[in-house]
Formats: C-alpha cells, structure tokens, sequence
C-alpha cells in the first residue's frame, strides 16, 4: 500500500516503515507540504496514489471520495504517539495487507485502524 503519513507521525515511523519493505513517505520529509491544509495534502496525495494515515478525522472523513485516494484513520486513543504506542502502531500498519494491487481500487476508500 503506497502511504502518506500525516504531518503528527514522525520521520522515523516512516523509515521503519520502508525498513520493512513498505512504500511510504511521511508529510515531515517533505518540505513543500509541511504545514499546510488537510485539502492540500489529500489532493498531494491522490496525485500520488497515496492513501493518508491520520488522526485528523473531523478534517479528512467528510471530504468527498474524489478529494482523497483513501484514508487509513488512525484512533489516537488506541494507537497513541508515545514511546510504547509508536512500535504498537508501526506493527499494526506492517501487518496490514500489501495493497500494491490494490492501490487502483483504494481511491475514495476509507478504513480504520
């Protein structure tokens, strides 16, 4: 599954990610999008084909399905961004299918982690 990791997960998940073999970019290693609208990273992401991971629920969930190429949206309270829950999350997404044939049928999709 081709990712895009939204601007609150550090640069780190995203190299153990690609550790791992999966094809990911985080919003922090790219300086053109840091810091600007959910509308803006969404449309960077189905440019790209890239399905965003996220806690933003309120802003990314009610956009329309041809905005996005798929939301992964991620409970914070489940998966939280601390020391003990970063290795819990980036265990979670490892197990999640390869969707690299996927990646044409994940347009609009939205699924929760």
């Amino acid at each position: 599954m081709r990712l895009l990791l939204d601007e609150m997960y550090p640069r780190r998940l995203a190299e153990q990610l690609r550790a791992e073999g999966h094809d990911v970019v985080a919003v922090v290693e790219l300086p053109d999008l840091v810091g600007h609208e959910d509308a803006d990273i969404a449309r960077w992401a189905r440019q790209n084909r890239r399905v965003v991971v996220t806690e933003k629920i309120v802003d990314f969930a009610p956009l329309d399905v041809e905005e996005h190429a798929g939301l992964l949206l991620v409970n914070a309270r489940r998966w939280p961004r601390t020391p003990s829950g970063l290795p819990r999350l980036l265990a979670a997404l490892h197990a999640r299918p390869g969707v690299d044939d996927r990646s044409r049928r994940s347009a609009g999709l939205v699924e929760w982690l």
